[in-house]
């Protein structure tokens, strides 16, 4: 692959891992959409888990690619996806300017930049984990439980 890049890490329990790195750029949040829609086909989940994890991915990757780097994007982000046979992990991860988790910004704020992600991602998740990285940037990790 050119700007993106690819792997998979099998498991002997039945999990699928797979991490997308993508350039900091809006258009290839539908890459990661779409590797989501790929793993999707995988285990059994309805068309409406299918879409609020769609919506989740989209927010969490969306907030990396406008905060982490900048107005000209001069970066990438990390996507994992962890299959298992009970649950499906996404981890978003960037090296940009990273943010203060612990920080609740007013909802004023977040209205008027858009910020609802966090509640979004938050609302559709059943755990969720945001931390600024040691190295830099930020890490933002939800799961949603699958029926079985």
């Amino acid at each position: 692959m050119d700007e993106s890049t690819a792997s998979a890490l099998p498991g002997s329990d039945g999990t699928r891992a797979i991490t997308l790195r993508v350039p900091a750029k809006p258009e290839y949040v539908a890459l990661c959409r779409l590797a989501l829609t790929g793993l999707s086909q995988l285990r059994a989940m309805n068309d409406e888990t299918v879409a609020d994890l769609k919506l989740a991915l989209t927010e969490a990757v969306s907030n990396s690619v406008r905060h982490a780097y900048g107005p000209n994007g001069d970066g990438h982000v990390d996507v994992t996806y962890e299959l298992m046979p009970d649950r499906l992990g996404i981890e978003v991860a960037d090296d940009g300017h990273g943010f203060d988790p612990d920080e609740t910004p007013s909802f004023d704020a977040e209205v008027s930049e858009g910020g609802l992600g966090i509640a979004i991602i938050r609302s559709i998740a059943d755990e969720l984990d945001i931390e600024r990285r040691e190295s830099g940037g930020s890490r933002l990790r939800f799961v949603k439980l699958l029926e079985t």
